[in-house]
């Protein structure tokens, strides 16, 4: 119910107002978010590669319906791109996408207009020594999604993917995706779907989350196993170890001001992790689902707030 709750509030305009207008707000969201510039996620990336992480930056900003703002976050990305290489730490960090950030939602050619602009983001990628990873939103953009990757990996067979285990369809487009060279990160989900997609039990989407990490550890491509939950992580160390994946071959991802001391640990333990960097203006919606994943991210929220944070 909670969790619904706030997935709801995520959309609404009027909670949008509400919280982004109380000032003990802002030091909350730093914890989630590492800044609202280019130089912001600059430098987000280059603490975190001290401590031997990489980072994959995300721009923040969905469902735009404006051709110029797709524009101008296409122009975001080239910008944070060009920095990332001239600090020579395109090695350690790529960029993450949502395609209704960059025209999929608008009401007239917009699965092209996404495509046109996510080749624009992947040709700076290229030049700057780097990727890109699609990321995944509600199920309705799924098919989408999907076919766009395809369509960049013609030319950009490095092209990441994103899949939600919560959704009923996953396990067989796991299997679809663990192709060699195909990268795709696996996550569990933070939109709220249909039950007829999704699975809504904790237990199911545990389930689902472990069969799906079992097609991809099995099968040829790149996992990115991004989960915060340490059976999860035990599972999927256990799964390699079983196929005899080396280090290199896989990694594990987790979100920025989530679980630290664990990112620091699989970090020393000698497995690649990276940290998935949020940066922007436009943190609502990303914040929203964040706290909506955990209750101790909202009893963090309310204590904050009420200045005991």
């Amino acid at each position: 119910m909670l969790r619904s709750a706030l997935l709801a509030a995520a959309r609404s305009a009027n909670v949008r107002r509400i919280v982004t207008a109380n000032p003990l707000t802002g030091p909350v969201v730093d914890r989630y978010v590492a800044g609202t510039s280019a130089a912001d996620a600059v430098a987000a990336t280059s603490a975190l590669a001290a401590r031997g992480m990489h980072t994959s930056l995300d721009h923040l900003g969905e469902d735009t319906l404006d051709a110029g703002q797709a524009a101008d976050t296409v122009n975001a990305y080239r910008a944070v791109l060009g920095s990332l290489g001239d600090a020579g730490l395109a090695g350690r960090a790529e960029v993450s996408v949502k395609l209704s950030a960059v025209g999929q939602s608008l009401p007239a050619d917009g699965e092209k207009i996404a495509l046109d602009n996510a080749r624009l983001i992947c040709e700076a990628a290229a030049a700057a020594g780097t990727t890109v990873t699609l990321d995944m939103e509600d199920h309705t953009t799924t098919d989408s999604t999907l076919g766009i990757l395809r369509d960049l990996r013609v030319d950009f067979p490095w092209v990441g993917a994103v899949l939600q285990a919560y959704l009923r369809r996953t396990e067989q487009d796991c299997r679809d995706l663990a192709t060699a060279g195909s990268r795709v990160r696996l996550c569990k989900g933070a939109y709220a779907e249909p039950a007829s997609v999704a699975f809504a039990e904790r237990s199911e989407v545990d389930r689902s989350y472990v069969r799906c990490l079992r097609v991809l550890l099995d099968g040829a491509g790149y996992p990115m196993v991004a989960t915060h939950d340490p059976r999860m992580i035990e599972i999927a160390l256990d799964l390699a170890a079983r196929g005899a994946r080396s280090a290199e071959s896989f990694e594990f991802q987790m979100l920025y001001g989530i679980r630290p001391d664990e990112q620091e640990r699989l970090a020393a333990a000698g497995h690649r992790l990276r940290v998935y960097v949020a940066y922007g203006d436009q943190w609502y919606g990303y914040f929203m689902r964040r706290l909506a994943e955990r209750p101790a991210n909202l009893a963090f929220f309310a204590r904050s707030l009420l200045g005991r944070g």
